[in-house]
């Protein structure tokens, strides 16, 4: 069993790139195992197919160092947080054995990050009920419930509960976010129809929001989380 420190669970290929890259790479850089599993194949976007999406999600997993990504095959655009795709996603959970798990955005203007963002929090606390049963090969998957969910702030602005510097990442954040070349700004892809995500002024929506969020704690770029959990330090002194 590979047991990841910190499991993404975010609904399409590209989401944990645009929302939360920078503290991926950054919890790798300090050792920490971090992986990805997307909810859907994002078969339903304006531009590209669920093929040539599955290559952009490896390649960029290359870029991010994670030590796994899978997906889970959800229906884009028509999953619910119902029992059958709870019961995916718990085990998915058991699978990894996280201690943190982070998805999608409470509320955002796809109407897809909000469901996945409640599906992935029911799970999280499902999977620690041990009378509910899940299988992985043929084997009994053990209880497991991580200690903290957080949720990372997409299109719309949501008051973050924590902020992450991630300025020494930026750079290969940005890289990763560019592996998907069917959906954001890219010459080679003009045949195809403009999108709002892949116009060239979208980047400078990313950074610009990545900026307002690092002034508050005096950086250059940083990610925000909020968490329905109320988040506690070790002493005031490591506060920014």
């Amino acid at each position: 069993m590979l047991k990841l420190d910190i499991l993404v669970l975010s609904v399409h290929p590209d989401d944990a790139e645009l929302g939360c890259s920078g503290t991926i790479l950054k919890h790798i850089a300090l050792g920490k195992k971090v992986g990805i599993v997307d909810l859907t194949r994002g078969e339903l976007g304006t531009r590209g197919s669920a093929e040539i999406r599955d290559q952009e999600a490896a390649a960029s997993a290359k870029i991010l160092g994670l030590a796994v990504r899978e997906n889970l095959g959800l229906p884009d655009g028509f999953f619910e947080n119902t029992k059958e795709y709870q019961l995916q996603v718990i085990s998915a959970i058991r699978k990894y054995q996280p201690s943190i798990v982070i998805t999608n955005a409470y509320h955002d203007r796809h109407p897809d990050h909000k469901r996945a963002g409640e599906l992935v929090e029911t799970a999280a606390f499902l999977s620690g009920l041990r009378k509910i049963e899940t299988t992985a090969d043929g084997v009994l998957q053990e209880a497991w419930r991580p200690k903290l969910v957080l949720h990372f702030i997409q299109d719309n602005y949501i008051k973050p509960d924590i902020l992450i510097d991630v300025t020494d990442y930026w750079d290969k954040k940005i890289e990763s976010i560019h592996a998907f070349g069917s959906q954001f700004f890219n010459p080679e892809w003009e045949g195809e129809p403009q999108t709002y995500i892949s116009s060239p002024e979208f980047i400078n929506v990313v950074a610009a929001r990545a900026m307002e969020f690092g002034k508050s704690i005096s950086v250059k770029y940083a990610e925000g989380f909020t968490s329905r959990k109320i988040l506690g330090v070790d002493n005031l002194f490591s506060l920014k």
